[in-house]
């Protein structure tokens, strides 16, 4: 288990009932159970069950015991709340303890490196934590909100795995609730996208914060999460509510290329398709509309006129770098994402001009 900041926390086997003190209150007054019966107006079954726990302290309860003790109600009450959720607590780690096995499907060591959770070292603790960080009260919420999702059922599953999926995309739900957005516009996030081509030309420094930017005024958040081993998932859109959608990104293949292009990608699934499906995007994209999507990114990095021109400029198999540079600079992106293209295209080799793309990497 990978340490980060362990956590222990004591929870006691045994919890005193709320009797108990009732019965050293009796005791240092000097009155018995009959006489606080009649007192106040209680059987003396009730008082008696009261003292073995076997009956609850009720409001009504504590402020008679407040009149006759002059001991406030809110104590007696607030001392069986107390009492009512420990025992709560006690059957639900009876339950998780059969639960725990669960936890060998979840990345947990990879959470706790990443600090997504707290590591602990005993598994209720742990499962709790998990359990916390998606949101849910049991394994069998997972099954229901995450592994019956549309996207789960998709071919990216032949190959990925759908937990280190959920968890991914569980952490881009989390960030993007500190992402403040203004309702969607789609005018607007078409007019922003436009700026935003602009901006792969940029180091991380200026176009991460303008990017997120860009997007949110138009209702779109933006995240960076690190994938998780065996997601294998570049990227994913989603809308969180009808007025907010979620682009996410896991800089799998840390070129700037390979970012944009995931970017302007998930974009066009935002542009072109509806607000019910989840999108997650790997290096097959088979379905028609990944093929919409994927086409939409590359018209809009690179307008289809400018790139055939470009293609019949330049002769076939002997593309230089400086043909590269020169036609991105004309029409105003990265040469890496030229080179991209001309690789995709196999117009170059794979291991031709890598050096004219940018190395992206976590902080």
């Amino acid at each position: 288990m990978v340490s980060g900041s362990v956590k222990n926390e004591y929870m006691p086997d045994y919890v005193s009932p709320p009797g108990e003190t009732l019965s050293e209150v009796l005791e240092d007054a000097g009155m018995s159970q009959a006489e606080l019966a009649r007192r106040t107006g209680r059987p003396n079954k009730t008082i008696n069950e009261i003292i073995q726990g076997k009956a609850g302290i009720t409001p009504e309860t504590a402020l008679q015991l407040e009149r006759v003790f002059g001991i406030p109600a809110r104590f007696w009450i607030a001392r069986e709340q107390h009492y009512r959720e420990a025992l709560a607590r006690q059957d639900e780690n009876k339950q998780l303890a059969e639960q725990t096995k669960w936890l060998e499907q979840i990345p947990v060591s990879d959470m706790i490196h990443k600090g997504w959770i707290d590591s602990y070292n005993d598994e209720i603790q742990l499962l709790k934590a998990v359990l916390g960080f998606f949101g849910i009260s049991s394994p069998d919420q997972w099954k229901s909100i995450w592994e019956y999702k549309p996207a789960f059922r998709q071919s990216l599953f032949a190959y990925a795995d759908p937990v280190a999926v959920s968890v991914w995309l569980r952490k881009g739900q989390l960030e993007s609730e500190r992402i403040d957005c203004a309702k969607y516009d789609a005018g607007r996030f078409r007019e922003n996208l436009q700026q935003i081509r602009a901006l792969t030309v940029q180091p991380p420094a200026v176009f991460e914060p303008e990017l997120r930017r860009l997007c949110s005024e138009a209702g779109v958040a933006v995240v960076f999460v690190p994938q998780l081993p065996n997601s294998r998932v570049s990227g994913a859109t989603y809308w969180l509510n009808s007025d907010k959608a979620l682009i996410q990104l896991s800089l799998r293949y840390k070129t700037n290329d390979h970012l944009w292009f995931t970017f302007f990608h998930e974009a066009g699934h935002i542009v072109l398709h509806g607000k019910r499906d989840v999108f997650l995007e790997d290096e097959n994209r088979k379905s028609v509309e990944e093929k919409e999507a994927s086409e939409y990114a590359a018209n809009l990095l690179i307008p289809p006129a400018d790139w055939d021109r470009f293609v019949r400029s330049v002769p076939a198999g002997r593309i230089s770098k400086k043909a590269i540079s020169d036609f991105a600079k004309e029409i105003g992106i990265a040469p890496g994402i030229v080179v991209g293209r001309l690789q995709h295209e196999k117009l170059i080799p794979y291991s031709h001009c890598n050096d004219l793309k940018v190395r992206l990497e976590w902080k």
